[in-house]
C-alpha cells in the first residue's frame, strides 16, 4: 500500500483490505441507500453483525459486509423477501441446505 503524505490528495492508489471495518452505519446507509432499520435487523438476526471495538462506539462495516448487506437489501426491497426467507436463501447459497 502506498503511504500518503498530508499534502497528497490523490487517493486513487489507496487500497483497503475487504475485511477491514472502516464504514460507519451512516456511511453504509448513504452508499447503499439502505434504511438503518435494515442494518439493525440484519445485525439482530446474526446475518451481518459488525462488532464494536468498545461499548458505546460505532459499529464499523467492512467492504465484504457491505456486499452482503447490498445482496440482502436486494432480496428485501426488490423481491419482497422476509428475513426468515432471506436466512433460508443465504443458507442455500452457502451450500448448507440441499
Amino acid at each position: 500500500m502506498k503511504s500518503i503524505s498530508s499534502g497528497d490528495h490523490n487517493l486513487d492508489e489507496v487500497k483497503i483490505d475487504a475485511n477491514r471495518p472502516v464504514f460507519t452505519t451512516g456511511v453504509v446507509c448513504d452508499l447503499l441507500g439502505v434504511p438503518v432499520w435494515v442494518l439493525k435487523r440484519l445485525d439482530s438476526e446474526g446475518i451481518v453483525s459488525p462488532p464494536r471495538e468498545r461499548e458505546g462506539t460505532a459499529r464499523l462495516y467492512s467492504m465484504r459486509q457491505l456486499k452482503v448487506v447490498r445482496h440482502c437489501w436486494n432480496f428485501i426491497s426488490v423481491h419482497k423477501v422476509k428475513i426468515t426467507g432471506l436466512k433460508v436463501i443465504l443458507k442455500i447459497e452457502q451450500g448448507h441446505l440441499r
